[in-house]
């Protein structure tokens, strides 16, 4: 049952991932990589396989990651110089009201009322994470990560996953410091 309400929780993730309509994204990647070099790509099949979401969502995901790498200049190749891995979570935020008060509670004398903790709202967020892996050296050259707050009221699944995605990669490939 617990694994049933997990999956559920996660699938939400992709169901309507944004109900404020803001989308955090950050990226990380290793600064020796040159990714001048990096030409074609693949999908990390083995990996997507164990992201515990529905096939339908990943088949959006992955739609979504290829047709911007497409528009970025990579093709895809059975021999590829990246490949492209994802992975999903989602968090609980719950909201304490710390000073509510009840003057319904009748206590010993001097407390003629009440005063506890609730839980004032509570909010869910999720998280995708789109990795990018160096096929020669095996290693992580890249990550990108992208949060928006969990909500059941939006329909159109497509589109939100893809803006989603594109957010993400639009820091992809990173740009070149200079010093």
């Amino acid at each position: 049952m617990k694994n049933i309400v997990l999956k559920s929780v996660i699938i939400l993730i992709f169901i309507s991932l944004l109900s404020c309509g803001t989308i955090r994204v950050s990226s990380d990647y290793d600064s020796e990589a040159d990714f001048s070099n990096y030409k074609t790509f693949a999908f990390y099949k083995s990996g997507i396989d164990n992201v515990e979401i529905s096939d339908i969502d990943k088949k959006r995901i992955l739609k979504s990651i290829q047709n911007t790498l497409f528009n970025k200049g990579l093709t895809i190749d059975e021999n590829p110089d990246i490949l492209i891995n994802i992975a999903t979570k989602s968090v609980e935020n719950i909201y304490i009201d710390n000073n509510f008060y009840s003057p319904y509670y009748i206590g010993w004398y001097p407390h003629y009322g009440r005063s506890y903790n609730r839980v004032a709202y509570s909010s869910s967020e999720g998280v995708l994470y789109i990795d990018v892996i160096d096929t020669n050296s095996k290693q992580l050259i890249w990550q990108g990560k992208g949060i928006g707050a969990l909500s059941s009221n939006k329909s159109n699944r497509d589109e939100l996953l893809n803006n989603l995605v594109t957010k993400i990669l639009d820091v992809y490939p990173p740009e070149k410091e200079t010093k």
